[in-house]
């Protein structure tokens, strides 16, 4: 993980299994096989490093936030995690496949080429890099609503997330010497665990650069306020449904 935020592993995994579990399916686009080395950009917990080496790659993954890489070294003991960042990251030996799922949304967007930089610098002549993050619109209705909050009340805050379309980030991908072979950009619902709490929970997670001048009284205030603005939206009742939208890609060099 990367930005601002103030990460909690062990309700990162009890509340929000939702992160890996879909990013089961960009596993599968990785594709990953026995012998080749994956870097996991944002490895969280550690649960989708351990998936790919389920396959016989030999992985490492990173991580800014050391509680997390903490957690997946306690799970995954055979595996090996580092608390790096991927901007300046640099590698004693090239990897085959870059892999990122559901974590460079997290890095300002500014700082993008030398994320990008650093993917082309580790890979091998025809390595490839896969990814999922947010893509434009993502999560729209829940960031809307807590901005236009915060702001009825005073605080002022920019969006601290990068969510860009295809058609913003696939120069830049190409730019750093790779072909873009595969690019996505499409709508997925998101259930939130934690039932009428589950918008909340959602944004005590991540929301935290949301929050940074806000009080613990006042911010209960706001959480309340966002929920009655997005329930006729987003709450049916049982669940809340996060309007994820994701970008997926796959350059190779």
């Amino acid at each position: 993980m990367a930005g601002g935020n103030d990460w909690n592993p062990d309700d990162y995994d009890d509340h929000h299994e939702f992160v890996h579990e879909h990013g089961q399916s960009v596993v599968d686009l990785l594709d990953p096989q026995p012998g080749e080395r994956v870097l996991d950009v944002g490895c969280g917990t550690g649960h989708l490093t351990a998936e790919i080496a389920d396959s016989g790659a030999e992985v490492v993954g990173i991580d800014t936030s050391a509680e997390m890489v903490t957690q997946a070294r306690d799970a995954y003991p055979n595996l090996t995690f580092e608390e790096a960042d991927v901007r300046t990251y640099t590698a004693d030996r090239p990897f085959d496949a870059v892999f990122s799922n559901a974590a460079l949304h997290w890095i300002p967007g500014g700082d993008h080429d030398a994320v990008l930089s650093t993917v082309a610098d580790v890979l091998t002549d025809d390595g490839r890099f896969v990814a999922e993050f947010g893509g434009t619109g993502n999560v729209a209705a829940i960031t809307d609503a807590l901005i236009a909050e915060l702001d009825a009340r005073g605080y002022a805050v920019d969006h601290p997330w990068y969510f860009p379309s295809i058609g913003e980030y696939a120069p830049r991908v190409e730019a750093h010497g790779f072909e873009l072979r595969f690019s996505r950009l499409f709508d997925r619902p998101t259930p939130l665990d934690g039932g009428e709490d589950g918008l909340r929970n959602w944004l005590g997670m991540f929301g935290d650069e949301f929050f940074a001048d806000v009080d613990d009284e006042e911010r209960g205030a706001i959480l309340a306020a966002v929920e009655d603005r997005l329930r006729p939206e987003l709450f049916d009742g049982d669940t809340w449904v996060a309007d994820y939208r994701r970008l997926r890609l796959v350059a190779v060099r």
